[in-house]
């Protein structure tokens, strides 16, 4: 099969391996443009074309699809099917109908649930026992393509973003190269979604972040590692900015306002915490703006206001 493969982050360079290392005919690899990136600002190029240059495959960084010149350079490629996966542009619909196998996708979730931008962290958010990865065929909606194939994957309690994320397209990229072959040959019948089943994950704001102290610990835990490494979670005290970057639900904090900090037993998982609406989210790691990140325990001791302070919610 000739293959146009479309992505950009690093968590997408899995399945584009997997199809080089299984023989396929890599004709094109499209991903976005170069961009300014890191605190330099310099311009570098995305993951996935520093892997295809490194293995002599041809990248194009169109800025649009819909212009005419970039679709006849896209069909000139002649491409059995394309496969999809974080690229970050919607597709037109001459292009999904261009491969005569279509477009697949390898959506992070178990669709119906979780279309849209933000999968993993909805799935994190919510307190989903299990999390899961999707082939699907492309069609002009909004990830409601019928379904190839997918699989379901525990959760781990340490699980946050960027480490399930990573995990779900490295099991999509062994369901591809397992389930390819299959439908190509036509033994494998796409099956529509159920629409009633549907749900939809919504892209993350910056404003996400802000911690509300007036939640349970329990949720404010899913927080913290629903948006990690983007947008953060974080709150202010004495009028700068202060990241939770790593935490844990803990039982207490019955007659103190959310919001306070507290000292924990030395039995506990954590040395600090913040009271919430419900239990106490124990804090492991924090970062003050300006400062590097720190384990809380050094933070404590590095600023003695901290204890007893009422952080805002």
């Amino acid at each position: 099969m000739r293959v146009i493969y479309m992505g950009t982050p690093a968590f997408v360079i899995p399945p584009l391996e997997q199809l080089v290392e299984s023989g396929y005919q890599v004709v094109g690899v499209y991903t976005q443009p170069d961009r300014p990136t890191g605190r330099g600002r310099n311009v570098a190029p995305s993951p996935i074309k520093a892997y295809a240059e490194e293995h002599g495959l041809r990248v194009f960084q169109p800025t649009s699809l819909r212009d005419e010149n970039t679709y006849k350079e896209l069909a000139a490629l002649e491409p059995d099917i394309m496969v999809i996966a974080a690229y970050g542009r919607i597709l037109p619909s001459e292009v999904v109908n261009l491969p005569p196998l279509g477009c697949v996708n390898i959506h992070p979730s178990l669709l119906p649930r979780y279309r849209g931008p933000s999968p993993v962290a909805f799935t994190l958010l919510e307190g989903d026992e299990t999390a899961g990865v999707t082939l699907m065929l492309l069609n002009e909606g909004m990830d409601s393509g019928p379904i190839l194939a997918q699989e379901e994957h525990a959760l781990l309690p340490q699980d946050t973003v960027e480490t399930l994320t990573d995990r779900l397209f490295r099991e999509g990229a062994r369901l591809l190269v397992k389930n390819l072959p299959l439908y190509a040959r036509g033994d494998l019948a796409p099956r529509p979604q159920e629409e009633a089943l549907a749900t939809y994950a919504r892209k993350l704001t910056k404003e996400d972040g802000a911690i509300r102290w007036e939640l349970s610990a329990e949720s404010l835990w899913r927080e913290v590692r629903a948006y990690s490494p983007w947008p953060g979670s974080y709150t202010h005290w004495q009028g700068k900015l202060l990241k939770v970057l790593d935490a844990v639900p803990l039982p207490g904090g019955a007659g103190s306002p959310p919001g306070k900090v507290v000292l924990l037993e030395t039995d506990a998982a954590a040395t600090v915490g913040v009271v919430t609406e419900d239990g106490i989210l124990g804090l492991k790691r924090v970062q003050l703006e300006g400062k590097r990140d720190v384990d809380a325990r050094d933070f404590l001791q590095g600023y003695e206001g901290f204890q007893g302070s009422v952080l805002p919610c």
